[in-house]
């Protein structure tokens, strides 16, 4: 008899994925007990690592007294006391929150908010949504139609909307021309976007989208200085919205709470998820302006939206004690110490490898990208599929790293993304690092590099 047939719905159809049985700090175990090192907290998500106890405990509490209401008849308390320590101070004018189960759903939410805003600020001509090319706002319609990536896009299609049009995204290692100075680079995507406005028409844009660091599709993809200061300008210049989506590079991952601080802009609507709850619970939300939540509260009263998840008390109260714990060990701090020395250490092991092109990212949220050729910086055949051959020859060696394709453009191009949890040690960051190396030296063996 062979094994028995998973009912489960993995995301390969073809085989069935090793199980986990427990983690450890940044540990993970699997069935046949081997222990593999999460560098990349699955997906940017598990911030603190596996089973803080401070958080199993918190969330023990809270499923003892009440583990759901629907927010149609009740509050909580660990949604109120969530949303306070979030956006308590009001940080760059985010005054609420709405918190919903994933990032997806948070991208849905914004861009409704940004809809329904308008509308009942008189403004109903404002339908049309300005994203960027190789960006990833999610895999829901709403989102994956914000979004830029090609090969996710493509089968869906005829069924996304004609709302949303897309820009350079500001990618300087892909995008920026050799004869450019970043100055001149970001004048260019500043002229591109106010074109855009022009050509919709300016008084038709509701909002800009963007991640402050492309996460998944480009591989920790950071704006040239000044790029987001000239984003606010045309958006504030035109009256539409900036939403940044901060799903991945958010809460603390690029070593500031809010990875906006560092471009001294702020957003009118912010998305976050996945370091908000740390993967203790499913949770994601969505921070809006004083300004916006004023007008609907002064016009119909109400947002016209919902999930019948809302505000679980039970995944509010995970993130809650993750954000308490990420202040009481001073997280940001270990982040931006230990985010130095991933990049020291990623740039010894690969700054001089011949198929490494680019190295980058801030804080714990760094990734190298894979060229055949450095010079012309050609990327690999995808038929190689180079970076499935990394993730795989990483797993052999107990590492859980987020390799991607379609970096270049949606189609071609390989990067590897590293995201490992906040509480790593400087011996962990070692050990990532070296084992990628033999993982990535095996996989281009394994295709005659």
């Amino acid at each position: 008899m062979g094994a028995a047939k998973s009912r489960v719905l993995h995301r390969s159809l073809r085989e069935t994925p090793p199980r986990a049985v427990g983690g450890e700090g940044v540990w993970l175990i699997a069935e046949d007990g081997r222990r593999i090192l999460d560098a990349s907290g699955g997906a940017a998500v598990s911030c603190l690592g596996h089973q803080h106890p401070r958080v199993i405990e918190a969330l023990s509490r809270q499923a003892s007294k009440l583990a759901y209401a629907h927010t149609g008849f009740f509050s909580s308390e660990p949604a109120e006391a969530l949303a306070e320590k979030i956006v308590g101070d009001e940080p760059g004018g985010l005054a609420y929150a709405y918190f919903v189960s994933g990032g997806s759903e948070a991208i849905e939410a914004s861009i409704k908010l940004a809809r329904q805003y308008f509308i009942e600020s008189g403004q109903p001509q404002r339908q049309r949504f300005i994203a960027r090319r190789q960006s990833y706002h999610g895999n829901t319609l709403g989102a994956l139609a914000a979004g830029g990536n090609a090969w996710r896009r493509e089968p869906y299609a005829p069924l996304l909307s004609q709302a949303f049009s897309h820009v350079t995204p500001a990618f300087a290692y892909r995008e920026k021309h050799d004869d450019e100075s970043e100055a001149d680079f970001v004048a260019r995507l500043a002229a591109e976007l106010e074109a855009e406005f022009q050509r919709l028409g300016p008084d038709t844009v509701a909002a800009f989208i963007a991640e402050p660091v492309v996460g998944a599709t480009a591989g920790c993809a950071p704006a040239p200085e000044g790029y987001f200061r000239a984003v606010r300008d045309i958006c504030d210049r035109h009256g539409a919205l900036l939403i940044l989506d901060e799903v991945m590079c958010g809460m603390g991952r690029t070593g500031t709470l809010h990875a906006w601080e560092q471009e001294r802009i702020a957003p009118d609507i912010q998305v976050i998820a996945k370091g908000l709850g740390g993967g203790y619970q499913p949770i994601g939300a969505m921070l809006a302006s004083e300004r916006i939540i004023d007008t609907i509260r002064q016009g119909s009263g109400s947002f016209q939206h919902g999930h019948t998840y809302l505000a679980h008390p039970l995944a509010c109260a995970a993130a809650l004690e993750v954000q308490r714990v990420i202040d009481d060990e001073n997280l940001l701090d270990r982040v931006k110490d230990l985010g130095g020395l991933l990049e020291r250490r990623l740039t010894e092991r690969f700054g001089n490898h011949r198929h490494v092109g680019d190295i980058r990212g801030r804080g714990l949220f760094q990734a190298i990208e894979l060229v055949a050729d450095r010079t012309s910086r050609e990327p690999f055949d995808p038929a190689l599929k180079l970076n499935a051959r990394i993730k795989a020859a990483a797993f052999e060696r107990g590492l859980a790293c987020y390799p991607a394709g379609g970096t270049a453009d949606g189609r071609r191009g390989d990067h590897v993304l590293l995201a490992p949890p906040y509480i790593s040690t400087s011996d962990d960051i070692d050990m990532i690092v070296d084992r990628l190396g033999q993982a990535v030296d095996a996989a281009l063996k394994s295709v005659g590099h």
